[in-house]
């Protein structure tokens, strides 16, 4: 049985894949397994997957017929993972040499069941940016209900938002399965994980050293149009309610649906003006005029007046509040044009 199992959900990244396991492969923590879930890719990944399991007995392949998207990869990792601890792993980044030594060492030697590190960013252009999750340092049961789960529920508008990154983290085995905690979706499906896994552990060990590479691809599904985003993110507010029945969450985030909501609708039309949506120009105005008057939606800009945001989402905010959706519109289409 391996200390820690790495889970990689592969989809089209042949371009990526070797560097990715190479970052696994050098880590100064050896009992490590690999495993690489080709998730039904049509490009070189399958075949390079069992390349790389055939040079090191560590690395397992396992392929999926057919496309079924991020989560199902994920939860196919967790039902394989052989290993008292987990991790995630982009297929498109890298883990820096030390990130799973850094990360057993530190929760082993606090008695934590969860270990963090923050991650550097590295831009399309060549820049580099460092994101924490906390500050360094051990967070009891108190801690982590304030610095990760009640940010994740309903802290969702101003800067700095708390990103619901899951590769950040060494997680335990055996919390997620006696919670039964999987994925869903392939939106925000990290979010809800984060949250209810995080409802359930006791002890979290942080550091700020950033061990984890985090390539932002303009080719994400987070930068495209989502054609089902409105249901996607419906489901996502009822997973989310469930958590908070659940788990009691209610008095510590109040305004949490208003203040979600908010943040729904924000990257809601933000996704309805994008390029990649055929609609016309008055159609898309329309189904964002429809977005802001349903009754969630509305219910949420009656009574929440977003603060702290960028700039642009501050101006969105307020068009929307005061109904100015032909200016949004011309807003967009100029944004579009640059």
């Amino acid at each position: 049985m391996p200390s820690i199992s790495v889970i990689v959900p592969v989809y089209q990244a042949q371009e990526f894949l070797a560097a990715c396991v190479e970052s696994v492969t050098c880590q100064t923590f050896s009992d490590w397994e690999l495993l690489l879930i080709d998730d039904g890719c049509t490009d070189r990944s399958p075949a390079i997957c069992d390349s790389l399991a055939a040079a090191d007995h560590r690395i397992r392949a396992l392929h999926q017929p057919k496309n079924a998207g991020v989560s199902e990869a994920r939860n196919r990792g967790l039902q394989e993972a052989r290993g008292e601890y987990v991790a995630f792993l982009d297929a498109d980044d890298r883990l820096e040499p030390q990130a799973l030594e850094i990360l057993w060492n530190l929760r082993e030697h606090s008695g934590a069941d969860s270990s963090a590190c923050a991650h550097r960013n590295l831009y399309p252009g060549g820049g580099t940016s460092t994101e924490t999750v906390l500050p360094a340092g051990i967070y009891d049961r108190t801690g982590i209900l304030e610095g990760i789960v009640y940010p994740l529920l309903g802290d969702r508008l101003a800067q700095p938002v708390f990103n619901g990154f899951i590769w950040r983290y060494l997680f335990s085995a055996q919390i997620l399965r006696d919670a039964r905690i999987t994925f869903e979706g392939a939106y925000l499906e990290d979010e809800i994980f984060l949250m209810e896994y995080f409802c359930n552990a006791q002890k979290l060990a942080v550091t700020e050293e950033p061990l984890y590479r985090y390539l932002l691809n303009p080719a994400s599904a987070t930068h495209k149009y989502m054609r089902d985003f409105q249901q996607v993110f419906a489901r996502f507010m009822e997973r989310k309610e469930a958590l908070v029945l659940r788990y009691g969450l209610e008095a510590a985030r109040p305004q949490w649906r208003e203040n979600s909501n908010w943040a729904g609708l924000l990257i809601a039309i933000g996704n309805e003006y994008a390029r990649g949506n055929p609609k016309t120009l008055t159609e898309k105005q329309q189904a964002v005029e429809a977005l802001c008057a349903a009754p969630e939606m509305a219910k949420a800009i009656g009574t929440l007046i977003p603060t702290g945001m960028s700039r642009n989402k501050q101006l969105t905010a307020w068009l929307v509040r005061g109904g100015h959706f032909s200016l949004l519109t011309q807003l967009y289409r100029l944004k579009n044009r640059a």
